[in-house]
């Protein structure tokens, strides 16, 4: 019997009460990835970061966790197992705590008739935030706060609108599932110091402010979103050429700076002036959101690095991201550039003023677009200065797929991955009674050491 197996079989036989607020004890996974040469640019990668502690979440059935938030929401969790909670990680105040946010739940992608379908195999899943302790090689669940609308609803994590999201199907890619306004496929968060917490969506995109515990006080998404029926105030605040995010590829990152201000990131380049110029982009798009006027007072313009120096076993610009933001102080953020393989940590210095805010480049008939540029300082837009802090593709034993990141310390970070709950693509996810293939990633939390100071 595999490891894997054995511990399932412990989890099961305990209460589900009791899993929906203490994790399960589990080995550390083992990964596999080794130092990689950065072949063909000018910087060197810090080749002695090390990683100083490993701890997984054990197996904790979905239905018992979800029904132990909100009861009824999940009748059937098809033997999907929690996790998904690496959309982000947020330090929580004591040591070895950590806020962290699931994303929309269980999905994944079948080909029918040579289309794809988005499926969702828990579709009464509510995405939670999830407060978690690491000790040793456990993660333990503290608490779970779910998210609702303002009559108390699970808000789901099924897509908004059907001309711009992808159609919900069942497990299986047969029976379609109906859209709801309410939904988020929540990814960053932060907790503000009133003890509300802030997240941005895929979807909208948009960033989300939720009271402390878990009730949606406004949505801020694109102007001429014009999402109509959502149980919570949604407020048209952001710019409009936010219309033009990339499926699946809306906010990831968010940070909170020194004085209340948000940064959030797009995850990809905008789909302008079509899908194949975002696809082939490297161009992408920050904002910085103030908390008291609630308005967005600066956009930055941010340059990935080749995708065969991000991850050199890759050639395929449309798969960076970015996927962690996080301040350092007033004016400075750390930024992760990944695929899913790989990912490297930026030290970025914010400019005063308002950036690209309000100019051409936020005009999506502008020709050439923010995008296209090959050289956007010959353009005269001036793109964030970046300076390598570490490359996670040469330390050995990073799980792949880091979403997450956190400061601990002055040298210090924790790092998250997302599991997907353990699905996969495709229709062999799962099997013939429609229980779940598990993939056999975990969810993990690192503890990674800098040769140096973050802010030195």
């Amino acid at each position: 019997m595999s490891a894997r197996v054995v511990r399932r079989t412990l989890a099961v036989g305990l209460p589900l009460a009791l899993l929906s607020t203490l994790g399960v004890a589990a080995t550390a996974a083992t990964a596999t990835a080794g130092p990689q040469e950065r072949h063909g640019h000018h910087e060197r990668p810090d080749r002695t970061a090390r990683i100083t502690g490993s701890a997984v979440l054990g197996d904790i059935p979905l239905a018992g966790f979800s029904n132990g938030l909100l009861p009824g929401t999940v009748r059937d969790d098809r033997d999907v197992r929690l996790g998904g909670i690496g959309s982000d990680i947020y330090p929580a105040g004591r040591k070895g705590e950590f806020w962290t946010v699931t994303d929309r739940g269980p999905n994944g992608q079948i080909k029918v008739d040579g289309k794809k379908r988005r499926t969702f195999p828990v579709p009464g899943f509510d995405p939670a935030i999830v407060k978690i302790r690491v000790g040793g090689k456990r993660v333990e669940v503290l608490s779970a706060i779910p998210l609702t609308t303002r009559s108390g609803a699970p808000v789901t994590g099924l897509p908004n609108q059907r001309s711009r999201d992808e159609a919900p199907y069942t497990y299986d890619a047969t029976t379609p599932l109906t859209y709801n306004p309410n939904g988020l496929d929540t990814e960053g968060i932060v907790r503000a110091a009133d003890g509300s917490f802030w997240l941005v969506d895929e979807y909208g995109p948009s960033l989300v402010h939720v009271s402390s515990r878990g009730r949606v006080l406004a949505r801020y998404v694109p102007e001429g979103l014009r999402l109509r029926g959502a149980d919570y105030p949604v407020v048209e605040a952001l710019p409009g050429v936010l219309l033009h995010r990339k499926v699946n590829r809306g906010f990831e990152g968010l940070a909170l700076l020194p004085g209340g201000d948000l940064v959030m990131a797009v995850q990809s380049p905008l789909s302008l002036p079509d899908e194949d110029a975002g696809e082939g982009s490297r161009n992408v798009r920050l904002l910085r959101f103030s908390t008291k006027k609630h308005a967005v007072t600066a956009e930055y313009a941010y340059r990935f690095d080749p995708v065969e120096v991000v991850d050199p076993g890759e050639d395929d610009t449309s798969e960076l991201k970015i996927s962690s933001v996080v301040a350092l102080d007033r004016d400075t953020l750390l930024v992760e550039e990944r695929t899913d393989r790989a990912a490297r940590l930026h030290r970025v210095t914010l400019p005063r003023g308002s950036g690209i805010l309000g100019s051409s480049w936020d005009d999506p008939k502008s020709s050439p677009s923010y995008e296209e540029l090959t050289d956007p300082a010959a353009a005269g837009v001036r793109v964030l200065r970046k300076r390598l802090v570490v490359d996670l593709g040469t330390v050995p034993g990073i799980p792949g797929k880091i979403e997450g990141v956190a400061v601990t310390g002055r040298s210090t970070l924790a790092l998250i991955n997302d599991n997907d709950f353990g699905m996969t693509d495709g229709a062999e996810a799962f099997d013939a009674n429609g229980r779940l293939v598990d993939s056999g990633i975990e969810t993990s939390v690192t503890s990674l050491k800098l040769p140096r100071p973050l802010n030195g």
